[in-house]
């Protein structure tokens, strides 16, 4: 005989306190520790080809570029970088709809697999055009892996520690920069073509996927929606009457969230936010290592050593605030932690650029500024899919995560004509620091979600 309500209901209560009282992590099954760890690789590859890039545009452009260029590196850097992340917004947002209808896991090899291979391709770059070209073929592969191991997080790990999974996976990215500035530090003494190794190392990722095929599931809520879809699909076509859920299923993702109301002005809310997030790391911290490396030159030290020094210091702050973000949101909330996140990434800014002047301080500071700045992105991993069903949820949080890429993109253009106006980095990173403000305020536009299920419908 069925319980009543209460009694089942007072079971569920039961049952999540005493899931209360055991330690998080052993609460989570191997099952979703293995897309943990698959989302997480991804997103490591990303980091390391994205850092690369970060650490080795100025040697490269210096041997591509003709001398008389050379004074215009920061100007020809910044336009390389801004490329790439044009290319990163178009893939991903391409890639974030793909995943909604492909799957998260197929998505996500297809997504490494392209990347690893279009990476090597830069190693062959002979001009700086032809550099420019091949990054941005390479951002076009990277863009669809977040928003697919975003997605795949989010459906397999459990409620109440969402945002220690997110955290965890954000954190790739993180480790993934460290070790490309690890790798730098040893490779960049060896010779002029320096750079192009580190592009070669890019092309391991690849052999990723052969684990993924068998190591990782497909997510269940993304399965039980695809066949709903496909059912839906078949009855229109052969001619049924549609309700209002099955018509929504129907419509093609992009469509179905830009015309819902609710979904829509979260939408816009969340791509301001992201605008802010990510135009503030681009236009801002991507000149750490080069800033750092400047002040260690005028000091009469290695300049490329202490960039390499810079990058692991900046990142090692940032892999703890990533994780440290996913862990704080779900003991404190999604609004509260993000908000101090902006706030804080704003107030660092002028201390790293303007008010540090001994190097080895830079160092620390940069850490510090890494964790706010950097391992602020984790607020979107954690909250984005908590906003949306799961019928939308890849074309959301890509759309979300890539669009302000057509925007951001200019941010390392804009910020590399400032420095070379203003004759230096302080001036520029602050007038750009201001973006973090923008966050700041549209955080409470935005619901509460810690600890709630994944929405199926909205």
């Amino acid at each position: 005989m069925q319980q009543p309500l209460e009694e089942r209901s007072g079971m569920r209560v039961q049952s999540r306190d005493a899931d209360a009282d055991v330690v998080w992590y052993r609460a989570i099954s191997r099952k979703q520790w293995s897309a943990l760890a698959a989302s997480n690789l991804g997103w490591f590859f990303d980091g390391y080809e994205t850092y690369a890039l970060v650490l080795t545009v100025g040697v490269a452009l210096g041997q591509l570029l003709e001398p008389s260029a050379h004074a215009q590196i920061p100007f020809y850097a910044g336009l390389v970088i801004a490329l790439t992340l044009l290319g990163w917004g178009l893939g991903g947002l391409v890639g974030g709809i793909l995943t909604d209808y492909v799957g998260r896991k197929r998505m996500m090899m297809l997504a490494i697999l392209a990347y690893s291979l279009t990476t090597g391709l830069s190693a062959l770059s002979w001009d700086w055009a032809s550099f420019a070209a091949l990054r941005f073929v390479v951002g076009l592969a990277m863009g669809s892996e977040w928003a697919t191991g975003t997605a795949m997080t989010a459906e397999i790990w459990p409620d109440r520690h969402r945002g220690k999974g997110a955290g965890l996976m954000q954190c790739g990215l993180g480790t993934g920069f460290f070790v490309a500035s690890l790798i730098w530090l040893f490779v960049s003494g060896m010779g002029e073509h320096a750079w192009r190794y580190m592009y070669v190392i890019g092309v391991l990722p690849g052999l990723a996927t052969l684990w993924m095929r068998a190591g990782i599931p497909e997510s269940e809520q993304w399965q039980r929606v695809n066949a709903r879809r496909k059912a839906t699909l078949e009855r229109k076509k052969a001619g049924a009457v549609l309700d209002d859920g099955e018509q929504a299923l129907a419509r093609f993702t992009l469509t179905e969230l830009l015309a819902d109301p609710k979904l829509r002005r979260r939408t816009w809310i969340a791509i301001l936010m992201s605008l802010s997030t990510t135009l503030g790391w681009w236009g801002i911290s991507t000149w750490v290592p080069p800033y750092i490396g400047a002040v260690a030159a005028r000091a009469g030290l290695h300049a490329a050593q202490w960039a390499s020094f810079a990058g692991m210091a900046y990142n090692v702050g940032a892999i703890a605030g990533y994780i440290g973000l996913g862990f704080l949101a779900d003991a404190y909330g999604r609004k509260r932690v993000t908000a101090l996140f902006f706030a804080a990434a704003f107030i660092i800014t002028p201390v790293l650029f303007m008010w540090t002047h001994d190097v080895a301080l830079l160092l620390a500071v940069a850490c510090v500024s890494g964790f706010f700045s950097l391992g602020q992105y984790t607020w979107m991993p954690t909250w984005l899919p908590e906003l949306y069903p799961t019928r939308v949820r890849g074309t959301a949080i890509a759309l979300c995560f890539n669009v302000p890429r057509f925007l951001a993109w200019t941010g390392p253009l804009v910020a590399g004509t400032l420095i070379a106006r203003f004759g230096g980095y302080g001036h520029a990173a602050v007038t750009v620091g201001f973006i973090y403000l923008g966050g700041l305020v549209l955080v409470p536009w935005l619901p509460e979600t810690r600890g709630k299920p994944l929405p199926e419908q909205v």
